[in-house]
């Protein structure tokens, strides 16, 4: 426990002087704001928090995947990890510390989409929950790429196709009922569907908010597998 915390302590104090990182937790929902505001309101033919719902599931594939990928392959990079291994920090301590790191950061941007929805009580904590799960799974994608690259500009290049795909997904099959059909199996898109089960659009007011939490857990479920797999033949390498 107290080498999570030491790792979850350094991480933190590390995105803090990263303005990169930081920017992509402040930019979605920044975003989501400027569009509601300018595009949204005012506009009948459009629901108010159409903008809001889309940005927040954007963010949880688009900024997070790569986030998580680029700190260990960082800390593998500038021999971060040796010197912690040498401090008798275990691999699974470390990861635990990073995923930890990613979550309570990414809650402030989760809660702030919630907010300026104006959802309140039960839908604030189903639309918290829903992205918090999303974080889970994009968090060990995108660890398990960090651990498979070999360098921070390699894991950037291999998270990115991953960060676009589960990111924008949600908003073409919106678009395009064909697409539903296959992007209905990732945690983005369900994560969209139970954001937007809150208000009449597209016929989402008739999903199964426990049906996509089902859906959004079978994925961590899949991603958890495959970061175990990748990490017992890659490890850290320190």
């Amino acid at each position: 426990m107290r080498s999570v915390k030491a790792v979850f302590n350094k991480q933190l104090k590390d995105i803090n002087k990263n303005m990169g990182v930081l920017v992509q937790f402040v930019l979605f929902p920044v975003v989501a704001f400027a569009m509601t505001r300018l595009v949204a309101q005012g506009n009948d033919d459009i629901p108010d928090t159409m903008f809001i719902t889309m940005m927040a599931s954007i963010f949880v594939g688009m900024a997070l995947i790569p986030t998580a990928a680029g700190i260990v392959a960082e800390d593998r990079e500038r021999k971060s990890l040796r010197f912690l291994a040498m401090a008798g920090v275990k691999p699974f301590s470390y990861l635990v510390g990073i995923a930890s790191v990613v979550f309570v950061v990414s809650l402030l941007p989760s809660i702030a989409f919630a907010w300026m929805g104006g959802f309140g009580g039960r839908e604030f904590l189903l639309f918290v929950a829903a992205m918090m799960f999303g974080v889970v799974a994009s968090t060990m994608l995108g660890l398990t790429v960090g651990i498979f690259a070999t360098n921070q500009q390699s894991a950037t290049g291999l998270a990115m196709p991953f960060a676009l795909v589960f990111g924008f997904a949600p908003m073409i099959a919106m678009f395009n009922e064909p697409m539903m059909r296959v992007t209905r199996f990732f945690y983005t898109q369900q994560i969209d569907i139970v954001l937007n089960s809150f208000y009449s659009v597209g016929g989402y007011q008739r999903a199964n908010i426990w049906e996509s939490f089902a859906v959004i857990g079978g994925n961590i479920a899949v991603l958890v597998v495959l970061f175990v797999v990748v990490f017992a033949r890659k490890g850290l390498r320190v």
